[in-house]
């Protein structure tokens, strides 16, 4: 291993739903040896057959050359082992949006990564990182990276430290996603919902509030903000994108922490997560996906 503690070679990556799979594909193309963890087989085929697709739509388009696509793909290794981490240098938390299964990761994630200087980062959207931080014996090496999705695409990254976070590990973090991954870097104070998601949910919220009262239909609502406002997809097709129960998740959360009615997630959102109309990844939220 390298002695030079600024070199971040080695990813790992938990969970490879949505966001892992396109964290791991982009760390993969910056030329990073990258292990991802996923307990679930279904998951675990779902995620490869995603970054394989998003290689192969990046070559068809000329963005990426054949070689380069084979080479990234080579350096991705899928594995249900989370002691397969151990010898990594930076570790992404990328499971499901609730707290008590990153904490959860984060304790075990403690005991298995052996580099004492290792960088573990949750790519939660709205849980306080300190939260997380708190289930480690090395808080000081915790720090949120909120990647957005799809990751390959969207070129934003949100750098959250807590208030244990050390200044060499928040630097380390922003090299890498400046400077490896080539991402905008944003600096967000440590409060639910950071940047992003602290402005955008109210507005998906308001959204589906005006879809539960019968002001207007979804595919209205949408097109009007695409139309009238230049979005490139309406508030509802946008939360169908995110996954329902993702929003609401990130809703409550802020609603937890601030406890003002904006953040509270509409009775129509806690109905259709009940129904598992989640939106595009059940194939069916407030449009349909079939």
């Amino acid at each position: 291993m390298s002695e030079n503690t600024d070199t971040v070679e080695r990813i790992g990556i938990v969970g490879c739903g949505l966001m892992g799979s396109g964290i791991a594909e982009v760390c993969a193309r910056a030329g990073r040896d990258v292990s991802v963890v996923e307990t679930d087989p279904r998951a675990a085929d779902a995620g490869l057959r995603r970054i394989t697709g998003s290689l192969e739509r990046a070559t068809a388009a000329g963005k990426l050359s054949a070689p380069d696509r084979d080479a990234a793909l080579a350096r991705i290794t899928v594995t249900a082992d989370l002691a397969a981490l151990a010898d990594r240098d930076l570790v992404v938390e990328a499971v499901a949006e609730d707290e008590s299964a990153k904490l959860a990761v984060f304790a075990r994630l403690d005991q298995v990564v052996r580099r004492p200087d290792a960088i573990l980062a949750t790519n939660t959207s709205s849980l306080p990182v300190i939260r997380l931080a708190a289930a480690t014996a090395r808080p000081q090496q915790v720090i949120g990276l909120h990647f957005f999705n799809p990751v390959p695409v969207l070129p934003l990254v949100e750098l959250v430290p807590s208030l244990l976070t050390g200044e060499d590990t928040t630097r380390r973090a922003h090299s890498f996603a400046a400077g490896v991954l080539g991402k905008e870097v944003v600096h967000a104070a440590d409060r639910a919902g950071f940047i992003v998601n602290a402005l955008l949910v109210p507005y998906l919220l308001d959204a589906v509030r005006m879809a539960e009262s019968g002001a207007a239909s979804p595919a209205d609502i949408d097109r009007g903000m695409r139309l009238g406002c230049a979005h490139p997809l309406g508030p509802l097709a946008l939360a169908d994108l995110i996954g329902l129960d993702t929003t609401q998740a990130i809703a409550e959360s802020l609603y937890e922490e601030f406890r003002e009615t904006r953040y509270a997630p509409p009775p129509l959102l806690a109905r259709m997560v009940e129904a598992g109309l989640l939106g595009r990844k059940s194939g069916r939220g407030f449009h349909s996906y079939r």
